[in-house]
């Protein structure tokens, strides 16, 4: 049984730990406030960048572009998952990795290679993937023109013929308290036959352009692939710190309540020796009385 010491050791332990939750979870939701404001604001100029090149590229005829070839005789494919370089987030990696690992079990026709932006799901899936690249940043965030770089490099082997596939694993950021793990396919950046009908039948009259409708996907296609890459990863950090703020915040509420428990403990503790003390003081003077 621990005595009055050891639990006020503990309990001077658990403070201590309560402090450094604490600071962690003001930390992760100041940015987590940054994080998704990046996201929220990026993912209206994405979405319509998307639409745009479906509109376009479905009435424009015979428009041809390296990132929309379909190459389904390559079964060569990157998977470029991002996670966390630290952990103390809840469940953010493990997540992450169930659904690469589900992913890979259903594309078994595939040889899927798994390429990494973050160090702690390559921990997670090292014993059950075929390994890449890992990339690092000079910062925790990286840059735009950071993101473009990975991107651009993928890319070329895409265009090699080196591959046939590109997809992104990443945690879709919902809210601060949820977040989906996804898996998307950014290369190539396909439309299917029923797309294209839905777009001629919502549009049956003809656009003027300026330029023309091929240097103008000419130069939104690519911009298009690399805002995709670039919304995954501001997803994924703005998923991974509202993560890691849920997990300070319930680490913090653990701490109270164990900081509560110790000292309730202690001072029973304390107030059972009071007691015996006085029992035995008064069992001494009534024995002296005789």
């Amino acid at each position: 049984m621990a005595n009055i010491k050891d639990l006020k050791r503990r309990i001077k332990s658990t403070k201590s730990t309560f402090k450094i939750t604490s600071a962690m979870k003001l930390v992760s939701a100041a940015k987590l406030a940054r994080a998704q404001h990046a996201i929220v604001s990026s993912r209206p100029y994405a979405q319509e960048l998307e639409n745009l090149i479906k509109t376009i590229s479905g009435l424009s005829q015979n428009y041809s572009h390296p990132f929309l070839k379909e190459n389904s005789e390559n079964k060569q494919t990157i998977l470029l998952v991002i996670s966390s370089n630290k952990g103390l987030c809840g469940g953010y990696n493990n997540t992450l990795s169930k659904a690469v690992k589900a992913f890979i079990k259903e594309n078994t026709d595939r040889d899927v290679k798994v390429y990494f932006i973050g160090k702690k799901a390559r921990i997670l899936l090292s014993a059950f993937v075929n390994k890449g690249k890992t990339y690092t940043f000079k910062a925790l965030e990286p840059t735009y023109s950071e993101v473009r770089e990975v991107a651009s490099e993928l890319s070329h082997l895409f265009e090699s013929g080196e591959i046939g596939k590109l997809y992104v694993a990443y945690n879709l950021f919902k809210s601060a308290l949820n977040f989906i793990p996804t898996v998307k396919q950014v290369l190539p950046l396909s439309l299917d036959n029923n797309e294209k009908e839905k777009i001629i039948n919502e549009f049956p009259f003809d656009f003027k352009y300026d330029p023309n409708p091929n240097e103008i996907l000419d130069s939104l296609v690519p911009e298009a692939y690399y805002t995709s890459v670039y919304t995954s990863i501001l997803d994924a950090l703005a998923s991974e710190h509202g993560s890691r703020m849920s997990a300070m915040d319930n680490a913090t509420r653990n701490c109270k309540e164990m900081i509560r428990s110790l000292t309730l403990k202690m001072n029973k503790l304390r107030q059972a020796m009071i007691t015996k003390e006085l029992i035995e003081v008064v069992s001494g003077a009534e024995s002296l009385n005789g």
